[in-house]
């Protein structure tokens, strides 16, 4: 009995690994985006970056179930003002030379709900600016579209296809980033908001 037990808990891990896709969030259509905003009470900044990488593995019975890890090229970092932009990409605030990625890493999904294709949680992470990480928890909706890559490549590639939202806050100074500083003109508080999708090609 301890062999067909083994046996088949050994199955139903194979199963499950089986029934696990990844999905590949460098987007060639350049599509994928981040927006960040910063409020400070005499100036509002808003931001984006298309600089995405990653991968995301996740069950699609399960789509809420979901782990990986999401990169963004700093240096892709745009806000409207050349001049901002300049002193944001520098030493004194992110210092992309030295810093080049910024990453978020899944560590676990509490408080999962499933809705047919969809799924939505509670994402604790590790998020990583400036060299420095933090655990932060951010709500996701995942999506799963099967077969839905060919209606985003205009046909010319089939597979699968795995959306992903979410919008969350982090305090620049807890990354070391002036800290305190022009409090007036640069929020300390950054809300930032993920729109992407990961393709999954069939092979």
């Amino acid at each position: 009995m301890k062999i067909q037990a083994l046996a088949l808990a050994a199955l139903l891990a194979t199963q499950a690994f089986a029934d696990e896709i990844a999905f590949d969030f460098k987007d060639p259509k350049g599509v994928n985006n981040i927006v960040f905003k910063l409020d400070a009470p005499l100036e509002s900044i808003s931001g984006t970056t298309n600089g995405i990488s990653g991968t995301i593995t996740a069950d699609p019975a399960n789509p809420e179930d979901i782990k990986g890890k999401i990169m963004v090229d700093a240096k892709t970092l745009t806000v409207p003002n050349p001049m901002m932009q300049e002193h944001m990409l520098g030493g004194e605030w992110l210092d992309t030379a030295k810093h080049p990625e910024i990453t978020f890493e899944i560590k676990d999904v509490l408080n999962s709900k499933k809705d047919g294709n969809s799924g939505t949680a509670e994402v604790k992470g590790i998020f990583t600016l400036k060299g420095v990480s933090k655990e932060v928890i951010v709500p996701v909706k995942v999506t799963y579209l099967p077969g839905r890559l060919a209606d985003r490549t205009g046909g010319k590639i089939e597979g699968d296809l795995l959306v992903v939202r979410t919008n969350f806050q982090i305090n620049r100074g807890d990354y070391g980033i002036k800290q305190g500083e022009n409090l007036d003109k640069v929020s300390d508080v950054i809300d930032i908001s993920l729109a992407l999708a990961g393709a999954a090609p069939k092979k």
